[in-house]
């Protein structure tokens, strides 16, 4: 796609767009929650005098029940419930978000933790150092800081004393478990503006953070005037030496960066919400089931948040958030989240001035890009710690970004340029949306949450409640355009194929036609009530319910009439079949079905692929000029599985790999249609295709050295990794499918996600026999070494006498291998097939209590 022709075709056009029907919809939002009955008393913000106090009962599993009375409070035993059980991954999450990380760690973002050296040299921490103060969010969390609501304000500064608390403790040696972080320089006190800026960063991760490599290189010159600076005196030789080899790996990077995949496939969920049309005593049910990395910041927490006559809501957020529930329950409501596939975000081509650089045309006039120079600490061991300052770019509206050398010649030449604007950027409504659903008692209410506030940042909602009510919104944080531009981003030839190029949607910077400063309304997203279910997969808004397509929305909100994954369509298929006989669910029924670990795929073909195998006999397969294969002993396997993705299955291992090297496009023959969405594509081809694709797949299992009747738990397991990311050894058999296969309930070999720095151990990968590269399965000499995927589990089912709901944290709550809670669910997960209890009512908290820890600190009111 030749940019400049965009550009001159869109900026031409746009001037008709200014003068004939600008765009001028008004997308301002309510900014007062609905008021209070007047009978209810109102919610406490801050801690009267000052005086923090807040309790910490523990019941099985680590699960922490923490009350006060007041949100600060509430904070409060948050940050030091949370800083018990993973204070090395919070810590690491603060250091990042502040352009830290190279000054206590080095540049490079690949360390051994027990040396201090690094094991690959990326310089992965000197770009993030750098792309974040490009996206000035440490500035932003300062300057606004007064602007955030008084109750999100009393939650960030209550969580920064109670994680404070906890390293003091730590400190007087009052905690047993001490995390292997404790004490180290880059663990150190917190603010309320260091919460805000973490925040700050969660809220970029599936928009401008993704491009921190094409940031870093941003820069108006040929050259490499990218590179960082060292300010002093003249360095030692082995300064020299060490700034020298940091910037040749700085160069031999940038030939190698590409454009992000902004919505990987593995960063999903499951989540339905079922109505009273669907459940066997007419009331609501929520199944939750998000799929995140194991590891890192992103990892889910169980928590039971009470603030007698306020809030009573229990359930899994991602760690760092303060005092809040992001998935889970109270009396009345229940909700989840899943990915969306919403792009939140708009790259920009901006039109150069002539022979200027730092200035662009926009409606007519020049504009500044401004130049700054930042600088970070670098820790250059041997050397010393260094200064190193460099050049950074940014308009009004975000950060300039490099075009990767895949899209030259198009970059920031004398013509144009490239520039990010998120609409999340400085978004500070998330604590005040959840807040908001954490206390909402009825459909109404919680719409309101979403009327109120845009703090969903990149997710999906599905809502079930005591009256049967279900509700979906995609109200995801979506650059807020009028149906104008909406419809020119759908027909315009030049758009269109821009976004197919880049995989993100590219405008032209010339005009304000395409600009926005609000994200999309209430009002205008995707949304469906029912009383029989909503669900999604991370699929689009469309396939919400099928027996009514959402249709006409903003294309940033993901596509319409587009085909469905075989994940979604497993889901589908366990809304229709696996109630019963009555059609309607049981909370037993809702835990077999997401546990079922049925896969759609081998559901969808295996007869047929049977029937090819008894066809080919014991006549080899040929599957390269050199290789060929045998496929008795796999058909066989094929025959013994047991249809499910359990320790036991025979042959579980054989169909992941199949799963793998299977093309729906080129091995179904019956082709995708709209109209019939949950059941096409379709039909196995008989062309003795996927009789190769079997073959291949034995071969790579074999040659990681397995049986092609391998049980899946001979294969899958999950094993932890000690604090100098070893291994330890303890491998527990892992029941569950993939995304490949058509699983629910997946899992998948992948780090994806984990953006900390804290080493996890891994195996070397088996090659595939026919490329020669990894196995696309992340198969290794160990089998699948599982670090992703099913993490924070939940049902929920309203009754008479309130929620009853189960559910289970799938890598366990504590990320400290010191803890007993690091390892408890897990060997739980891998062992039952169910869920636990949720200990919601005083009476089962009481009959599970194991610990109980008042806190109380008293805050300066100077």
């Amino acid at each position: 796609m030749d940019f400049n022709k965009l550009l001159l075709a869109m900026g031409m056009a746009s001037t008709m767009f200014i003068v004939g029907c600008g765009d001028d919809t008004d997308f301002t939002k309510t900014t007062q929650p609905t008021p209070e009955p007047e009978v209810t008393p109102l919610l406490q913000a801050f801690a009267p005098n000052g005086a923090l106090k807040a309790q910490i009962r523990r019941t099985q599993y680590g699960v922490p029940h923490i009350t006060a009375d007041n949100l600060e409070s509430l904070g409060f035993g948050s940050g030091y419930a949370q800083a018990q059980d993973n204070l090395c991954v919070m810590a690491d999450g603060f250091v990042k978000a502040n352009s830290e990380r190279s000054m206590y760690f080095g540049p490079h973002a690949s360390i051994d933790f027990s040396t201090g050296l690094p094991t690959s040299e990326d310089n992965g921490n000197l770009i993030s150092d750098f792309a974040y103060k490009a996206l000035k969010i440490r500035e932003l969390a300062e300057t606004q800081y007064s602007q955030f609501s008084y109750n999100s304000r009393a939650l960030m500064e209550g969580f920064s004393a109670g994680y404070n608390q906890f390293l003091a403790d730590v400190e007087a040696g009052e905690q047993t478990a001490e995390p292997f972080c404790a004490g180290q320089p880059w663990v150190k006190p917190i603010t309320g503006v260091d919460v805000a800026n973490y925040l700050f960063s969660v809220a970029l991760l599936p928009g401008a953070a993704n491009f921190l490599d094409l940031i870093f290189y941003a820069n108006p010159g040929d050259g490499e005037e990218y590179l960082p600076r060292i300010v002093g005196p003249a360095g030692s030789s082995v300064q020299t030496a060490f700034v020298s080899d940091m910037n040749r790996k700085l160069i031999a990077r940038a030939a190698n960066i590409t454009t992000p995949d902004t919505n990987p496939r593995d960063l999903g969920s499951n989540g339905w919400g079922l109505g009273k049309d669907k459940t066997e005593n007419g009331k609501g049910m929520v199944l939750g089931n998000p799929h995140f990395p194991h590891t890192g910041n992103l990892r889910f927490w169980q928590s039971h948040l009470t603030i007698p006559g306020q809030i009573d809501v229990m359930g899994g957020s991602l760690v760092g958030m303060p005092g809040l529930v992001n998935i889970g329950f109270n009396k009345d409501v229940a909700w989840t989240h899943t990915f969306s596939t919403a792009e939140h975000f708009v790259m920009y081509n901006l039109e150069l001035m002539a022979g200027d650089r730092l200035q662009y045309m926009f409606d007519g006039e020049a504009m500044p890009i401004t130049k700054e120079t930042v600088s970070v600490f670098v820790n250059a061991g041997a050397a010393g710690m260094l200064v190193a300052e460099k050049d950074i770019y940014t308009t009004a509206k975000g950060p300039m970004v490099e075009a990767p050398p895949a899209l030259a010649p198009f970059g920031w030449d004398d013509g144009q340029a490239f520039m990010i604007q998120d609409a999340n950027m400085a978004n500070k409504d998330p604590l005040d949306h959840w807040l908001a659903m954490n206390r909402a008692s009825n459909l109404d209410e919680f719409q309101q949450a979403f009327k109120d506030y845009d703090g969903v940042i990149f997710n999906n909602t599905m809502y079930a409640d005591k009256d049967g009510n279900a509700f979906y919104i995609d109200d995801s944080t979506v650059p807020g355009f009028s149906d104008f531009i909406i419809g020119v981003l759908k027909t315009t030839p030049e758009i269109i194929a821009a976004k197919a190029q880049a995989g993100f949607t590219i405008l032209p910077g010339n005009t304000s036609t395409f600009s926005f400063s609000e994200p999309m309304p209430y009002e205008r997203a995707p949304k469906l009530e029912r009383t029989d279910f909503v669900q999604n997969s991370n699929n689009s808004f469309w396939s919400t319910n099928l027996a009514q397509p959402l249709e006409n929305f903003s294309p940033l909100y993901g596509p319409e009439r587009g085909q469905l994954s075989l994940r979604t369509r497993m889901g589908l298929t366990l809304m229709d079949d696996a109630a019963g006989d009555d059609g309607k669910f049981s909370l037993a029924e809702l835990e077999t079905a997401l546990l079922s670990n049925r896969a759609y795929l081998p559901e969808l073909v295996l007869a047929d692929l049977l029937a090819q195998c008894a066809e080919q006999g014991d006549t080899p397969v040929v599957v390269s000029a050199s290789l060929s294969k045998d496929l008795s002993a796999s058909c066989a396997a094929l025959t013994a599985w047991n249809g499910k993705q359990d320790n036991d299955s025979v042959g579980g291992a054989l169909i992941r790999e199949f799963a793998h090297q299977f093309n729906q496009d080129t091995m179904l023959t019956q082709a995708f249609d709209y109209t019939n969405a949950a059941s096409t594509p379709n039909t196995l081809a008989s062309d003795g295709s996927a009789l190769v694709a079997l073959a291949h797949a034995a071969l790579n299992l074999e040659a990681a050295g397995f049986s092609v009747d391998a049980s899946l738990g001979e294969v899958q397991f999950v094993e932890k990794s000690l604090p100098d990311g070893s291994a330890s050894g303890v491998k527990l058999p892992w029941p569950g499918s993939h995304n490949a296969e058509g699983g629910f309930n997946v899992f998948s070999t992948s780090l994806s996600g984990d953006d900390t720095l804290i080493p996890q151990h891994s195996y070397a990968a088996v090659m595939d026999v026919l490329s020669g590269k990894a196995a696309s399965s992340g198969l290794t000499a160990q089998g699948y070494q599982i670090r992703y995927g099913s993490s924070w589990m939940m049902t929920v089912s309203f009754t008479d006498d309130g929620p009853v709901a189960k559910g289970i944290l799938s890598y366990s709550q504590s990320s400290n291998a010191l803890s007993p809670s690091f390892n408890d669910q897990s060997e739980f997960y891998s062992t039952q097939k169910q869920l636990r209890p949720l200990l919601f009512t005083e009476a089962d908290i009481q009959a599970s209590l194991e610990s109980t820890t008042e806190l109380s600190f008293q805050r300066n009111n100077e």
